[in-house]
């Protein structure tokens, strides 16, 4: 018996984003790759 199956790809970069100077609040983080936003994202700094 074999069992196969897809994995996705492991990405091999990591950004870090240092959220100490920002004041107390909520945020939003977009990411942009030519020009476009692929990735948005909400975060609270308490």
């Amino acid at each position: 018996m074999s069992l196969y199956g897809n994995l996705k790809e492991v990405p091999d970069k990591k950004i870090y984003l240092n959220i100490n100077a920002l004041e107390k609040g909520e945020y939003e983080l977009n990411i942009v790759y030519k020009n476009k936003v692929v990735k948005t994202t909400t975060f609270t700094k308490k």
